[in-house]
């Protein structure tokens, strides 16, 4: 109960940070960060009708979706990817949201080819350039871009950053805004099979700023499931 009741709170807050400042709250999905929580509080969560998880360790997610069922929800990566893992990615999850280079996006298509499948991902950006974390750099993304569109079982939907933490959420605003900058561009350039429909940004503390900066997908683990283990 007390799960279904943090989903509720916080799709409230999604809807009326929306509305506030004039988008659909349709635009804006919720994203059960799920990783190292057990599978019975995911299943909590299915059952009070949430469907969309962010999971960021391969073995670990392929054990969860084998248990609750893949048709159950829809599955997204959050995690590094390493390429020799991108063949579990293909098949386990549906949005993977932290293709970061070229040779990944390749493994990637090449693995989805094996089982028919066009793999949707998106960009992820290390925005502030910071040292500890994944991401193309904000200069190499347009060109990455560019090339991932010419991969024939990759479909690329947008972009990603996690912005450094900050105590007050307006402190992130100028990296979400930057973000949104670069997808436009690359929407712009009106590559084939590439549709820059979704940003995935803001969590469990700065969801609502990101959501007027234009974010479409938001990984809230905290605030639906509890402190870290």
């Amino acid at each position: 109960m007390q799960i279904k009741n943090n989903i509720e709170k916080i799709q409230a807050h999604i809807q009326k940070t929306a509305i506030d400042c004039g988008r659909s709250p349709e635009e804006v999905h919720l994203i059960g960060v799920s990783k190292r929580k057990p599978e019975e509080l995911i299943r909590a969560a299915i059952d009070a009708g949430h469907r969309d998880f962010g999971e960021n360790y391969i073995q670990e997610a392929m054990e969860k979706i084998d248990s609750l069922g893949k048709e159950s929800a829809r599955w997204h990566f959050i995690g590094h990817l390493q390429s020799n893992k991108a063949r579990f990615a293909v098949k386990y999850f549906d949005l993977i949201h932290t293709v970061d280079k070229l040779k990944l996006a390749r493994e990637i298509s090449k693995q989805a080819a094996k089982i028919g499948k066009t793999q949707d991902i998106l960009l992820q950006i290390n925005i502030a350039e910071e040292e500890t974390k994944s991401g193309a750099g904000a200069g190499e993304v347009i060109d990455l871009a560019r090339q991932i569109s010419e991969l024939e079982h990759v479909s690329l939907r947008g972009l990603m950053c996690m912005p450094p933490f900050f105590a007050d959420p307006e402190d992130a605003r100028g990296y979400f805004r930057a973000v949104k900058t670069i997808s436009l561009e690359i929407r712009d350039m009106d590559l084939p099979g590439v549709e820059m429909e979704h940003l995935s940004m803001g969590m469990s503390n700065d969801f609502a700023v990101a959501i007027e900066e234009g974010a479409t997908l938001v990984r809230v683990g905290t605030a639906i499931f509890g402190s870290r283990d």
